[in-house]
């Protein structure tokens, strides 16, 4: 009885993960633009990798835990500026697991109001349900066998599909703008004959600035994401305040859903580390879940003068 109602668990926090789109989501979306956009690749101007960490719904049971890496640099291939990114996410929900393993491209020109990327990813997506039947105690004889709906992998089941994303990452000292696609080919994954489901096309529109303080140490950096896969949609609106370029502070509300407390801070070797706690504001949210978000960064500057002083990437 307990994996019936488990199996039933299980389809309610598909549904509510549906609410909120098949692509995991995260707070820190400013820090990890590469997940979203390849046109961002080699926008640094630096060798940069991330290790982010999300748990969701902390302490429901079968909640989303999302585990990223990602890695990109700046590239000058065959005469031209460019840029290539890696992402390999792992994104657990109950019984299902998902992993995308994708290679990034960009090409990147100068603009007289900017840097724009052009970018393209390409990669696997690999869908798998690992979900254990039992026919519980029926003196009626009324219990439905597990067989019984074709629509539904039996034990475990796993496949790959062929995943293609693309992007443009427009981007200068001062802002930075970008519109993109994932799963443009919304790829089919076919368990079987009957049983098969396929990845929903996600788009996304990001922005942000950076302001000035009086006080020239400190910066304010809001910046926002909406993404859609038109059937719903989801917007995050964030705001930092940058001390010194190295230690940050903000908020991010997205709507209906949560407030975030983000943190973090860079230190003079290139490492930076960062935090946000998510307050869920929705219905979910009566049960007292909450969101964590950790997530390590280095990144290296190859331009650079190894005499000269470390100065901070931009965050942004």
């Amino acid at each position: 009885m307990k994996k019936i109602i488990s199996f039933l668990y299980l389809l309610l926090l598909i549904k509510l993960a549906a609410l909120g789109q098949i692509d995991p989501q995260f707070t820190n979306n400013m820090f990890y633009k590469l997940g979203v956009n390849p046109g961002f690749s080699g926008a640094e101007n630096t060798v940069s990798g991330l290790i982010l960490n999300r748990y969701q719904w902390e302490g429901m049971k079968g909640a989303p835990k999302t585990l990223v890496f990602s890695a990109d640099a700046a590239i000058n291939a065959f005469g031209a500026p460019g840029g290539l990114g890696i992402n390999i996410i792992s994104d657990q929900l109950g019984n299902a697991k998902n992993i995308l393993i994708n290679g990034n491209y960009a090409y990147r020109t100068e603009l007289s109001f900017g840097t724009l990327g052009i970018g393209v990813s390409l990669g696997l997506y690999n869908q798998a349900i690992n979900g254990e039947w039992e026919i519980p105690e029926d003196d009626l004889g009324l219990t439905t066998q597990p067989g019984s709906d074709p629509g539904i992998p039996q034990g475990e089941a796993s496949q790959v599909a062929f995943d293609v994303g693309s992007g443009l990452y427009l981007s200068s000292n001062q802002y930075f703008l970008g519109i993109s696609a994932t799963h443009i080919n919304q790829a089919t994954i076919e368990y079987d004959e009957t049983a098969r489901s396929y990845l929903t096309r996600h788009y996304y529109l990001m922005g942000g600035y950076n302001i000035k303080m009086a006080d020239p140490l400190f910066e304010l950096r809001p910046s926002f994401l909406f993404k859609t896969d038109v059937a719903t949609w989801q917007l995050d609106l964030n705001a930092n305040i940058v001390y010194d370029d190295r230690f940050w502070g903000g908020l991010s509300y997205r709507i209906q859903d949560a407030v975030a407390l983000l943190m973090g801070l860079e230190l003079a070797n290139g490492l930076k580390v960062g935090y946000s706690f998510d307050l869920v504001t929705s219905a979910i949210g009566y049960y007292g879940f909450a969101s964590h978000e950790i997530f390590v960064g280095y990144s290296v500057n190859l331009e650079r003068n190894r005499n000269q002083k470390y100065k901070s990437i931009r965050f942004l």
